[in-house]
C-alpha cells in the first residue's frame, strides 16, 4: 500500500492500462508449418518441380493475405499464418526419407505436401504413417500407394496413373484410330511399369486382337534414347504410348521427332502438357497430349480457374502447367480440411487425426474442377480427365479434338484394384 501511495498518478494509470491490455489483447494463433517437397534441382526441376513450387508459394501468399476467392478467403489456415518449409526432392530414396523425417522431427511441420517420383512416394508413405503426419501426395501416380494397404494419414488429391492410361486408350477409341498393334517407352520403375501395365490392359479390352510390338523400359533420368527410338521405329507400331516425364520427356521429344517417329505412329504423351509450350515448335501436329487430369489448358472454364491462371501468370510471367494445378489442388484440400476440423473443435487447433477425418471423403473444387476423395477409404481423390491433339497455330501450341472422360470411366470403383478392374473390362 505504501508503494502504491508513493507512485505518481501517471505511473498508476500506465500500470493499470498495461494490465488491462495484457488481459484483453488478442494473442496471435501459432503458425501452421507446411513442408513442401518438390524437385528444385536435376532434370525434373524446370518442367515439373519449379512450377509446383511456384504454385505453393503463390497459394500460401494468397491465403496468408486473405485474398483468395471463397471458400478459400479466410486468412491462412483458420486464421493462423502459414509457414512454408521448402526442401528439394532430388536425391536417392534413402536421402528423401531422411529429409522427410527431418521435416517432421526437426522442423516440426504440421503436414507435408509433396513428391513427384513414385519411387519416393512409396518410400515415404510408411514413414508418414509411422510418424502420424498428414501427408498429401500431389503428383506421383502409382496406384500402389493405397492398393497395398490402408492408410490413415496419407492422401492424394488427384487421380492416380490408371486414369492417364485408361483415358489414353479411351481417347484412341473415341477417335476411331487404328491400333492393330502398339508399343511403348516408359521408365523402369513404379510409375513407368504401372502406366504401361494399365495401358496394355486397356488396349486389350478396347482393341481386342491388338498386340504389343515392343515395350522399352529405360532407367529413370536416362536422357539418351537412341536405341529405344530405333526399336520403336523398327517395330512399325501404329500407336506408341509413353509416360516419360520431366527432362526425360523433353529429351525423348527432341531425339524422336527428327527421326520421323510421329509420322509413322500415333504417339501418346500422357504427361505431354508440361512440354507443349516449352517445345511448341518441336512437337509434331497430331501428337496426343495429356495433362494427368483436367489441368493446364485442359482445365474446365470456371471463375476459380480464371483467378488462378491470371494470378500465376501475373506472378511468374508464364502460365501454370499441370504440376502447378496438382499442387494447388492439394494445398486447397488441406486448407478446407484444417478449417473444417478446427470448426468442429470449437475453434481450437485441430489434431492430425481431426484433420484426416475432415479430409476423408471430402469434395474439393479447385482450378482443375471438382475432385472427390472417393477411393481407398476416402484417401484417394478422383476427377475427370482429358486428352487432345497438338496443333501449332501461328507459332503457338493449341490442342484440338479435346475429349473428356468422367472419373467413373477412368478410375476403378472403391475397393477394387486397377489391374482387376481393367481385366474385367472396366466393370464394377
Amino acid at each position: 500500500m505504501k508503494f502504491i501511495q508513493g507512485l505518481s498518478v501517471s505511473l498508476i494509470s500506465t500500470f493499470i492500462a498495461s494490465s488491462v491490455f495484457s488481459q484483453t489483447a488478442p494473442v496471435a494463433p501459432p503458425e501452421v508449418r507446411i513442408g513442401i517437397v518438390t524437385f528444385l534441382s536435376g532434370p525434373a526441376a524446370s518442367p515439373f518441380g519449379v512450377p509446383a513450387r511456384n504454385a505453393a508459394e503463390l497459394m500460401i501468399e494468397q491465403f496468408n493475405a486473405g485474398t483468395a476467392p471463397a471458400p478459400y478467403n479466410q486468412k491462412g489456415f483458420g486464421g493462423s499464418n502459414i509457414k512454408m518449409v521448402l526442401i528439394d526432392e532430388n536425391g536417392s530414396s534413402t536421402s528423401v526419407v531422411t529429409e522427410f523425417r527431418n521435416l517432421i522431427q526437426r522442423e516440426k511441420v504440421d503436414m507435408v505436401v509433396g513428391y513427384i517420383s513414385s519411387g519416393n512416394c512409396l518410400a515415404i508413405t510408411p514413414v508418414a504413417e509411422e510418424l502420424k503426419t498428414i501427408t498429401l501426395i500431389f503428383d506421383c501416380g502409382t496406384p500402389r500407394i493405397f492398393e497395398e494397404g490402408k492408410k490413415d494419414y496419407v492422401f492424394r488429391a488427384s487421380n492416380h496413373a490408371t486414369a492417364d492410361s485408361v483415358g489414353a486408350a479411351l481417347y484412341l477409341n473415341s477417335l476411331k484410330i487404328k491400333a492393330k498393334n502398339y508399343g511403348g517407352i516408359n521408365q523402369n520403375y513404379a510409375w513407368g511399369q504401372d502406366s504401361w501395365k494399365d495401358f496394355d490392359g486397356s488396349m486389350k479390352v478396347l482393341f481386342p486382337g491388338s498386340s504389343v510390338t515392343t515395350s522399352q523400359m529405360p532407367k529413370l533420368f536416362a536422357g539418351q534414347y537412341s536405341g529405344e527410338i530405333s526399336a520403336l521405329l523398327s517395330s512399325k507400331s501404329e500407336v506408341i504410348h509413353t509416360s516419360l516425364w520431366g527432362g526425360d520427356l523433353e529429351a525423348f521429344i527432341l531425339q524422336s521427332a527428327p527421326r520421323g517417329l510421329y509420322k509413322s505412329s500415333s504417339v501418346i504423351l500422357t504427361t505431354g502438357e508440361t512440354a507443349m509450350f516449352r517445345l511448341a515448335n518441336k512437337i509434331p501436329d497430331g501428337t496426343i497430349i495429356g495433362a494427368r487430369g483436367p489441368y493446364g489448358v485442359l482445365a474446365p472454364k470456371s471463375p476459380l480457374n480464371d483467378w488462378f491462371r491470371a494470378s500465376f501468370t501475373d506472378r511468374y510471367n508464364t502460365a501454370p502447367n499441370y504440376t502447378s494445378y496438382q499442387m494447388t489442388q492439394s494445398i486447397m484440400s488441406a486448407k478446407l480440411a484444417w478449417e473444417k476440423a478446427q470448426a468442429a473443435n470449437n475453434g481450437a487447433r485441430p489434431t492430425a487425426e481431426q484433420v484426416a477425418a475432415a479430409m476423408r471423403g471430402s469434395t474439393v473444387e479447385g482450378p482443375g474442377g471438382v475432385h472427390k476423395f472417393a477411393l481407398s477409404n476416402g484417401h484417394q481423390a478422383v476427377s475427370e480427365t482429358a486428352y487432345g491433339r497438338s496443333k501449332l497455330v501461328k507459332g503457338a501450341m493449341t490442342l484440338v479434338d479435346v475429349k473428356r472422360f468422367t472419373a467413373e470411366q477412368v478410375m476403378p470403383p472403391d475397393g477394387m484394384k486397377s489391374e482387376d478392374w481393367i481385366a474385367k473390362g472396366f466393370k464394377k
